[in-house]
């Protein structure tokens, strides 16, 4: 299962309840199951001026916008624990999106 680009659009508890429903729809680690989304991770990227403006940018629509926010690895792994993962990894390879696979 897969999300791309959408978990900033949403508050921490709204992301919980979608990351709930999503463990729900997925195998278990054993069996080779996992949640991939693709989006920022705001302390993974590489900070030059221009990466850290666009990140800035986009965490204020985030907040002015819509209820949501950019996040970082720590927020990331709070949000996986609360909604019930067992671990997760983040991987810096999209520009200013990461991929990042998150275990039942």
């Amino acid at each position: 299962m897969s999300t791309q680009w959408i978990m900033h659009n949403w508050s921490d508890e709204e992301c919980v309840k979608q990351l709930k429903n999503c463990k729900e729809a997925i195998l278990s680690k054993d069996e080779g199951g996992k949640l991939i989304i693709i989006d920022m991770a705001m302390e993974n990227q590489k900070q030059d001026s221009e990466s850290l403006e666009t990140q800035l940018m986009w965490d204020m629509l985030m907040m002015v916008v819509l209820t949501g926010k950019q996040r970082n690895e720590k927020e990331w792994g709070e949000l996986f624990l609360d909604a019930g993962f067992s671990d997760y990894k983040i991987h810096s390879v999209l520009g200013l999106r990461s991929l990042i696979e998150v275990y039942p």
